[in-house]
């Protein structure tokens, strides 16, 4: 029987692995998998060597005073791997845990093909890497078709699978009229997937919530929470006692409320493209500490955070990040969008317009299933 350990570092490489693993398991049956992953891949039969959360560290500081710790994970990590001796290592996003076991595996068993999927920002930060990624990686799995000219250039082995949040704009059939109320306005707001993120950004978004309900009564604000993270979200909420806002963490669930937003306001990441996807204005927001903003400012060599402002070079969604990260500033923006239906339009036209020139053809799980179903035959 043929294996393929699944590799991934947090939560939602976890859910992007699951669909391929989804759409493999339709097309060969006959493949024993073995993951780090968490309850995505669990849920569909795939058991994780360890706990994903052990390893979601977030910022340069955060990953040195947790060095040792890390670096005991690696190695523990490729131990397993190597015992496990896959055909395939299938390595999901979250680049500096999931390459470096990568690079360790391929030295010790150079027959064990590395294919990884959603390829390292070098468009934003140390392009160098790439040279580094050409002795390891078999085959690099593409989000956007610009990355390409990167990967080529290097002679990286490379296709362009599509961002899989551009693909389904369809909304669940489930009945969420005992979640809504429908004489209220619903913002959606999103603080991140990591503990890190919602210790820092929970504590702002909800005095940003209390001064929205200070100038009206007429909105209803939806936290959209991980599974691993709900209960830490609800915990902070209920010492809050905000009676027109509540914690949601079913996928299908969150996609329907959302579809509903007159507005989301968000950590910036990913979330971002589904949020456009629905045609739903937004703003984007981020804050670390001091030491790890200093560190990625002098790495970084685009402008925005947002990958709709970096593809259009302007700031197309409201970035809030850093100082400018404060409940005063989101509500002033916020307020100001909502006063002025004409830029919530504009915003949704170009970011239609941007998505539609970077959307696959195709589903992109269904494509990475297809080049790991040629490698595994």
């Amino acid at each position: 029987m043929k294996k393929i350990f699944i590799l991934t570092g947090e939560t939602s490489g976890d859910k992007l692995a699951a669909s391929v693993v989804t759409r493999l398991k339709e097309i060969n049956i006959d493949i024993e998998y073995l993951s780090v992953g968490g309850s995505f891949l669990n849920s569909i039969g795939v058991k994780s060597i360890f706990n994903l959360k052990e390893i979601t560290y977030i910022g340069f500081t955060s990953v040195i005073l947790n060095i040792f710790k890390i670096r005991k994970k690696i190695n523990y990590t490729v131990e397993e791997i190597i015992k496990f001796n896959p055909d395939i290592l299938f390595s999901i996003d979250s680049p500096d845990f999931t390459l470096r076991v990568a690079e360790k595996v391929k030295k010790i068993n150079p027959k064990v093909k590395i294919i990884h999927y959603v390829a390292p920002q070098v468009w934003i930060w140390r392009e160098n890497r790439l040279k580094k990624f050409k002795m390891f990686v078999d085959h690099m799995l593409l989000l956007f078709k610009f990355e390409k000219k990167y990967f080529d250039k290097e002679n990286i082995t490379n296709t362009f699978v599509g961002h899989p949040l551009l693909e389904n704009n369809t909304i669940s059939k489930i009945d969420v009229s005992k979640f809504i109320n429908k004489e209220k306005k619903i913002i959606s707001i999103f603080p991140g997937s990591r503990n890190s993120e919602l210790n820092v950004l929970l504590p702002i978004l909800i005095d940003f919530v209390k001064k929205m309900n200070q100038k009206s009564d007429n909105f209803e604000f939806y936290f959209h929470a991980t599974h691993d993270n709900k209960s830490n979200c609800i915990n902070i909420l209920n010492k809050e006692n905000l009676s027109n806002a509540q914690v949601i963490s079913d996928e299908k669930i969150k996609h329907n409320i959302l579809a509903h937003s007159l507005f989301a306001v968000a950590k910036s990441g990913t979330i971002s493209l589904e949020i456009s996807n629905l045609n739903i204005p937004s703003i984007i927001i981020y804050k670390i500490n001091f030491l790890n903003y200093l560190i990625m400012k002098s790495l970084v060599k685009v402008k925005f955070a947002n990958i709709i402002n970096i593809i259009n070079n302007s700031e197309v969604i409201p970035e809030l990040l850093q100082n400018e990260c404060n409940s005063k500033e989101i509500y002033n923006t916020v307020m100001y969008f909502l006063k002025h239906p004409d830029l919530m339009k504009k915003q949704i036209d170009i970011c239609k317009k941007t998505l539609n020139e970077i959307k696959s053809e195709s589903s992109s799980a269904n494509e990475a299933a297809i080049i790991l179903s040629k490698y595994i035959s």
